[in-house]
């Protein structure tokens, strides 16, 4: 699978997860904790991933992105941080909505500008026979990825 459409999966997996938080009621505490811990999982090896894989090839190939490589990673440091937040509040806790709901704009907001400002950049600077070779490359760290949060290099930035 190419790198792009792999990260691609991985935006629609959490916008999924997303979803179903949003329709959860206030007091289904153990289903909102269950999404939000998957939540935590995907979106930290998703992270994992793009910092020691993605971007820096992505930097190599089309260094005209650098500028969006550095405002991602500055991302990933805040989403991360909020990550680890929610992965120790308790569900029925006021905040955990809120800060669920914040982790969410975030997300979403970082996805439209990799999805739509500067993917297809890199598409064209790398072709498809790299892309694919990052994609497996990828694959093979999201099997040894951290699954906490403050792991993630972008967390100590």
């Amino acid at each position: 699978m190419d790198a792009i459409v792999l990260l691609r999966e991985d935006h629609k997996t959490v916008e999924k997860l997303f979803k179903r938080f949003e329709k959860t009621d206030d007091d289904d505490t153990a289903e909102r904790r269950e999404i939000a811990d998957q939540v935590i999982e995907e979106l930290t090896v998703h992270a994992w991933i793009e910092e020691q894989v993605f971007y820096p090839a992505a930097r190599e190939a089309a260094p005209e992105t650098a500028d969006h490589v550095l405002e991602s990673i500055e991302e990933h440091h805040v989403v991360v941080w909020m990550l680890s937040e929610i992965k120790d509040l308790d569900p029925a806790d006021e905040r955990f909505k809120a800060k669920m709901s914040v982790l969410m704009e975030n997300v979403r907001h970082h996805v439209e500008e990799e999805e739509q400002d500067w993917f297809p950049d890199v598409r064209k600077a790398m072709g498809r026979k790299r892309l694919t070779e990052l994609g497996e490359q990828m694959e093979q760290e999201k099997r040894k990825a951290p699954r906490e949060p403050l792991a993630v290099p972008s967390s100590n930035r």
